[in-house]
């Protein structure tokens, strides 16, 4: 089904440079681009990143501790840089 969308020149153009690299269409890119997005944006509710992001000092820091715990632990490898 057609359908019309509009796009900003500056994105589009990102588009097709990626599309080009990939070597499809820029239909195809973007029915790509689109079933991803609803198969792995459906899983998180609106606005879960924000507050996860905005935790009280307490948390942040046993966060930190964690983190740093881990990283204490690992032995076969570096752990990766984030």
């Amino acid at each position: 089904m057609a359908t019309t969308v509009h796009v900003p020149p500056a994105l589009l153009a990102a588009v097709d440079r990626r599309a080009r690299a990939l070597d499809v269409s820029r239909n195809r890119l973007i029915i790509r681009a689109l079933e991803r997005e609803l198969r792995e944006g459906a899983d998180w509710s609106l606005g879960f990143f924000d507050r996860v992001a905005d935790v009280d000092a307490d948390t942040a820091a046993a966060v930190d501790e964690l983190d740093a715990a881990i990283r204490r632990g690992r032995r076969s490898k570096p752990a990766p840089r984030l």
